[in-house]
């Protein structure tokens, strides 16, 4: 509980600007990371196996209307993927080929989309924590210049209250939003390896 108090006490300095600068950061930052948590983890991992599993069972059947059906109620690439190999069956591989190319330039960029932001929003808020810092040392070099001796204390008390308030939530802010984006850039990186892992074996398998 210390350390927040130390970060609440940035608040009430003439620099709190800066505070309310990375706390603009961190709620950017993290809502990007809600958003993509979503898509990735909920709407793009959730339920891929028992999905393929039931394709395989149509398949197996020969009901591919019924497949293509059920692919087209799930709005994943996965699924999209699926239905767009399904839809071209019969045709040559290089035009199913294509198709199954079509989905994954459209989806790709969904899947990656605004990933790039968040470590940027994280050092943004570094570089902002560090400029509250050197505006916290101005203002304890302005104190020793040119505040009264007996208002000279209080003064530098919170000029460096700014300059280690301000670092210290830049950190905050910084670190999770970092340790985040390499856990969605990797999830995003294995959604695109299992599209195409799977389009490959549905493609086989059509094909066999």
């Amino acid at each position: 509980m210390q350390l927040y108090k130390f970060v609440l006490d940035g608040f009430l300095t003439s620099g709190s600007w800066v505070m309310w600068m990375i706390t603009f950061l961190l709620f950017a930052g993290f809502g990007l990371v809600g958003e993509k948590i979503y898509y990735l983890f909920i709407k793009c991992g959730g339920g891929s196996g028992t999905f393929m599993a039931g394709i395989s069972k149509y398949i197996k059947a020969g009901e591919y209307e019924k497949a293509i059906k059920y692919s087209s109620s799930m709005n994943t690439p996965l699924a999209k993927s699926v239905t767009a190999i399904l839809q071209n069956r019969g045709r040559s591989s290089k035009q199913v080929q294509k198709a199954v190319d079509e989905v994954f330039l459209t989806e790709a960029p969904r899947v990656s989309r605004n990933i790039y932001l968040i470590p940027i929003m994280a050092n943004l808020a570094t570089l902002v924590g560090l400029m509250g810092t050197i505006y916290g040392l101005m203002l304890c070099f302005d104190a020793v210049a040119n505040v009264p001796a007996a208002q000279r204390a209080q003064a530098l008390a919170s000029g460096i209250s700014m300059a280690m308030s301000s670092t210290l939530w830049g950190l905050l802010t910084a670190i999770p939003l970092l340790l985040l984006h390499g856990v969605l850039d990797g999830k995003s990186q294995g959604v695109l390896q299992e599209l195409d892992e799977k389009s490959s074996k549905l493609i086989n398998m059509i094909e066999a």
